[in-house]
């Protein structure tokens, strides 16, 4: 069996997917020398990200957010979000994805009073998840998107975000397809995600919001 230092030491050099138990997974994921890192857990296989993040994950996060968030708003929609929260199935998987989204009224939602991992033997998973990537790009295409379509996430986007591209998935079935349009926010393109993105290389925070929501109003 490899041990827990081995398999940090992979992680940490070149953050892929290492063999581990479950056991030694929850040992590296409560330690706080590692607070920084983002952890995933499938298949026996454990990946931490700690990749820093600078102004071009940052700011997209940030437009990603104001999309959801304003469209949700404007439509009269019931959404709770979470940033950077882990969920977990104890000894199956474990994902912490940038954000995530509960939308509709008629899910088991975590309780605010608490800082551990979500847990999905007692709540929902969120409906909505979003990772955005650079370098973890083809990962997020890959491992994290058969990840997300085990652990009954409703609808999986992934922004390339050196390339202000969005791939946004319906999940049913434990498959996933391609979308134009998503499925838990009825009404909201792809297409306009993307632009809000590309508008943030040239107008600011408050000319993209303004612009957000005469869009959303006149649909």
């Amino acid at each position: 069996m490899m041990s827990s230092s081995s398999v940090i030491t992979q992680v940490l050099e070149t953050d892929i997917w290492v063999k581990a138990t479950w056991e030694e997974f929850l040992n590296f994921a409560e330690d706080v020398t590692w607070e920084k890192g983002k952890f995933y857990y499938y298949q026996e296989q454990i990946r931490v990200e700690m990749s820093p993040v600078g102004p071009l994950h940052g700011h997209q996060h940030s437009i990603l957010s104001s999309v959801v968030s304003l469209f949700a708003t404007l439509k009269n929609i019931r959404v709770v979000q979470l940033i950077n929260a882990s969920f977990r199935k104890t000894g199956i998987h474990e994902f912490q994805p940038d954000l995530a989204y509960y939308i509709g009224s008629d899910l088991r939602l975590p309780p605010n009073d608490s800082n551990s991992p979500v847990d999905l033997n007692e709540y929902d998973s969120p409906n909505l998840v979003i990772e955005i990537g650079a370098s973890s790009f083809d990962d997020d295409l890959g491992s994290k998107r058969l990840l997300y379509e085990d652990a009954g996430i409703s609808e999986y986007w992934v922004d390339r975000a050196n390339r202000q591209e969005v791939f946004a998935f319906a999940i049913n079935g434990g498959g996933s397809g391609r979308i134009q349009e998503s499925r838990v926010l009825p009404g909201l393109e792809i297409a306009l995600v993307e632009e809000a993105l590309n508008r943030s290389e040239t107008q600011d925070d408050g000319e993209i919001t303004r612009w957000l929501i005469q869009t959303f109003s006149q649909g």
